[in-house]
């Protein structure tokens, strides 16, 4: 009988091991917070701060600062440092350390 011949395969060549990539997490992209609407500012809008404003001194009945009559007036400190550009330009107003009060 005739003799089978057998023939090797070459062996792969063994490829140095690779490191593993380490599981990357993804940073949670930042929530997207709505930005406050800018109020608008006119002649009227200052009238109705103001307004606001002198309602909240003369329910007082006392000297406020501005975060005091933001709070009374339910607005912003902002809109009542409008009001009281208002006031003051009118003579509305007396101001005495860091405190307003009407005139």
């Amino acid at each position: 009988m005739a003799e089978k011949k057998t023939t090797k395969k070459a062996a792969a060549p063994v490829k140095a091991a690779e490191p593993k990539k380490a599981a990357v997490k993804k940073a949670a992209a930042p929530k997207k917070v709505a930005a406050p609407k800018a109020a608008v500012v006119n002649a009227e809008n200052a009238g109705f701060k103001a307004g606001d404003v002198y309602q909240a001194l003369a329910a007082a009945g006392k000297a406020l600062t501005v975060k005091e009559i933001a709070k009374a007036a339910k607005i912003s400190e902002e809109e009542t440092l409008l009001g009281l550009g208002w006031l003051f330009k009118e003579g509305k107003l007396a101001a005495a350390d860091e405190k307003i009060t009407l005139a």
